[in-house]
């Protein structure tokens, strides 16, 4: 029974499988159906489906066929209205292909046309594209015509730019052509040959620059001095006007920004032609003088190239090794003033040009730059005119020199430039100079003192008095009541010797011109170098006269009278040292003159002690001539009683300074020589002759012998009387025994 239940269970089950998968093949895709057929033959019941299948067939049928006996009817009359609408189409048929037939042959022709006109259209269309591509290509190739123009006329920063609108602009429009390409291609070659044409440019520009510094720099001198000639009189009247350009219109010469397309802002000469300017007409700012386009035009290019450091480094580079040349000075340049002021000029021009460049350039040279050259320039500068200017023995070239320098320093100050170094090496200039002027002055009183007469000035009328003492201050109440012809005191030298002496003076105040010096410093210049004029200069010349062999007492007396005279003419030299500078004598630290003292106790002294000298030695001369040939012991007793006037003159002190008895040893070795003979000591003389302590240790035997002949003689010739007087017999053997003594003495001493 349970078998009977299962066998059923198990048949209604295959049933419904068997169902399911008929709906499936009923409703799934035909693509899909693989699956569903297998899970049938995977079953054991594939016959009782193939049954149910065949079942299901056949209900289709009969569906189908009751569907299609429902509608037949309707299917009959629709067939047969086709039959009929199939001989109306058929007459369709043939009217249309007649009338294609006539439609073909009438528009025959039309095509034709139609196919012309289709031509002309694409002609067209090409035609116009064809335009429009060359109105896009004329723009590129009329660029580049005008870069091969402007590279061909050298203005290479206007082609730069043009370079520039046709590689960012126009190129990238027509990229996808061939000449496109050979111009991409070309673009780096251009750009190379703009910066080395460029930097030809340059370098040509700072050869021509080189070459005319000191055009530049004479130019721009002159326009100081004009300056300073304008400041002067401007000092002296009131403001009016002035033609000089500032230095900020100087800069605005040249735009930094140059693209002109005129040949003439594209010309690389660097130096315009500028004619020589009188002295009276406007000088040019030195900036007109020089055309700064080659440098701006390489500074933008290189910029614009990326290449701007290069180009900095370059110049400065070249500029340094230009300022080395030009600070070096020729091995001849003391000789004259020209060699100094083309020196100057070179440099003036290179400092110039460079200040121009720091002030119309962004950053191509810079402040520490400029600096640096100008501290190299003022060592190397000073240094050579030290050593040039010690070679100069011309007081007037040293003055010219030092006048130079001013200018130099004051051009280089409106330029900002520090000078301060330079005035003070003027000031060690100053001393040199004053040297050269105290050697100058050495030989003018060497002329004075040489011309001199050492005779009063006589003079015969009122004029002739009073052109004496316009040229020296002399007041002398007894001199002026004196009817003429009269006589100063003095000779012709004092008058000569005061006036040069003020003439040195201006001469020292030439230089301290223009210096910035206060009026203390210059009066304390001057004073100091008044004073070594009189204790030196003067002095030493006065004592070589008085050294002199030929000189004479009476023109000894005369220096010494003259030497006072200028002593007391100390004051007036005072006076006019004030009337000059303005600063008075009571100012402190006011150096006083005492150089006429000073050289007026060393002149008065020498004259004094060579007077007595000379008096000695003429007394000397007068016992020892040989044309006296006689001398008895009352002339000696007599000449010794003129000697002893001497002696007195030399205590008295006619001259202060002298040390005691200084001025008594000019008569020593003639007071010995009297006392020995006075006093007839011959014995002492003759034991103590050469010892130190000898009485008689200026007396030479030779003199004493000359003059014991003298005496003998006289006992000869009176010896008719002497013959008959022992005490003259006595004298003449002792005389005799003493000249013996003397001649033995002389025989040893020279053997």
């Amino acid at each position: 029974m349970e078998r009977v239940k299962m066998a059923e269970a198990e048949s209604l089950e295959t049933a419904a499988e068997h169902e399911r998968i008929l709906r499936e093949i009923e409703s799934t895709d035909t693509a899909c159906i693989g699956p569903t057929l297998r899970s049938v033959y995977d079953g054991e019941e594939h016959g009782r489906f193939m049954e149910k299948l065949e079942t299901r067939i056949r209900n289709h049928d009969r569906e189908i066929e009751k569907m299609c006996n429902f509608h037949y009817q309707g299917f009959v009359d629709s067939i047969t209205e086709l039959l009929k609408v199939r001989g109306e189409a058929q007459k369709l048929k043939n009217q249309v292909t007649d009338t294609n037939r006539k439609l073909q042959h009438e528009g025959k022709e039309l095509v034709i046309a139609m196919e012309e006109l289709k031509q002309c259209r694409l002609q067209q269309r090409n035609i116009s594209a064809t335009v429009d591509k060359l109105m896009l290509c004329l723009p590129v190739l009329e660029m580049y015509s005008k870069l091969r123009d402007q590279m061909k006329t050298k203005r290479h920063y206007p082609a730069l730019k043009t370079l520039e609108h046709l590689e960012h602009t126009y190129l990238p429009q027509v990229s996808h052509y061939r000449f496109c390409k050979v111009m991409v291609d070309n673009i780096p070659k251009l750009r190379e040959e703009i910066k080395d044409v460029s930097m030809s440019d340059l370098k040509d520009f700072l050869e021509s620059i080189r070459k005319h510094s000191d055009k530049i720099g004479e130019t721009a001198m002159k326009q100081a001095q004009q300056q300073r000639n304008l400041d002067n009189i401007i000092l002296q009247q009131p403001r009016i006007g002035s033609k000089r350009k500032s230095k900020k219109e100087a800069y605005t010469i040249f735009d930094t920004e140059i693209e002109s397309t005129s040949p003439k802002s594209e010309q690389d000469s660097g130096i315009l032609d500028v004619e020589d300017e009188e002295d009276d007409e406007e000088v040019p700012g030195a900036q007109d003088l020089v055309d700064f386009s080659p440098v701006y035009r390489c500074l933008h290019i290189y910029s614009v190239l990326g290449a701007r450091e290069t180009f900095e480094n370059y110049y400065r580079k070249q500029r340094r090794k230009q300022a080395r040349l030009v600070l070096q000075p020729p091995s001849n340049m003391h000789e004259t003033l020209d060699g100094y002021r083309k020196y100057f000029n070179q440099i003036v021009g290179f400092f110039v040009v460079e200040d121009h460049i720091l002030h119309t350039t962004q950053g191509l040279v810079n402040r520490a730059y400029i600096d640096e050259l100008w501290e190299m320039a003022l060592s190397k500068t000073i240094a050579a005119l030290r050593t040039h200017s010690s070679y100069c023995s011309d007081p007037n070239l040293v003055l010219d020199l030092k006048n130079l320098i001013v200018l130099f320093a004051d051009t280089l100050q409106v330029y900002g430039f520090p000078v301060n170094q330079l005035f003070d090496m003027l000031l060690e200039i100053r001393d040199q100079y004053s040297e050269t002027l105290l050697k100058k002055w050495s030989g003018i009183f060497r002329n004075i003192l040489d011309s001199d007469n050492y005779s009063p000035i006589p003079v015969t009328s009122e004029e002739m008095y009073k052109k004496v003492i316009g040229q020296f201050p002399f007041q002398d109440a007894e001199l002026e009541k004196q009817p003429f012809p009269k006589k100063f005191p003095f000779s012709e030298f004092v008058p000569k010797v005061y006036n040069q002496i003020k003439e040195f003076i201006y001469a020292c105040l030439k230089f301290s011109e223009d210096l910035h010096l206060s009026s203390t410093e210059v009066d304390d210049m001057i004073r100091k170098s008044t004073n070594l004029l009189l204790t030196r200069t003067l002095s030493n010349s006065l004592q070589n006269v008085i050294k002199r062999k030929n000189i004479g007492l009476t023109e000894l007396v005369q220096i010494i009278i003259n030497t006072t005279h200028l002593e007391k003419s100390c004051k007036y030299l005072e006076e006019f040292i004030t009337n000059i500078t303005n600063v008075l004598p009571e100012t402190v630290h006011t150096t006083k003159l005492y150089g006429t003292t000073t050289f007026k106790g060393k002149v008065a002294q020498t004259a004094c002690m060579s007077a007595c000298k000379h008096l000695a030695t003429s007394l000397m001369q007068l016992l020892l001539e040989a044309e006296v040939r006689q001398l008895t012991l009352g002339a000696l007793q007599q000449f010794n009683l003129d000697v002893r006037e001497c002696e007195q003159f030399a205590r008295s002190g006619p001259v202060p300074g002298f040390q005691e008895d200084t001025l008594q040893l000019a008569f020593i070795d003639l007071r010995q020589l009297l006392d020995l003979f006075i006093q007839w000591d011959w014995s002492t003389y003759l034991a103590d002759y050469g010892q130190p302590t000898c009485k008689y240790l200026r007396v030479n035997p030779v003199t004493a012998l000359t003059l014991l002949e003298k005496m003998k003689d006289t006992s000869r010739k009176n010896n008719m009387f002497a013959q008959f007087r022992k005490n003259e017999r006595d004298k003449q053997k002792l005389i005799d025994t003493v000249a013996k003594q003397l001649r033995g003495l002389i025989s040893s001493h020279h053997s």
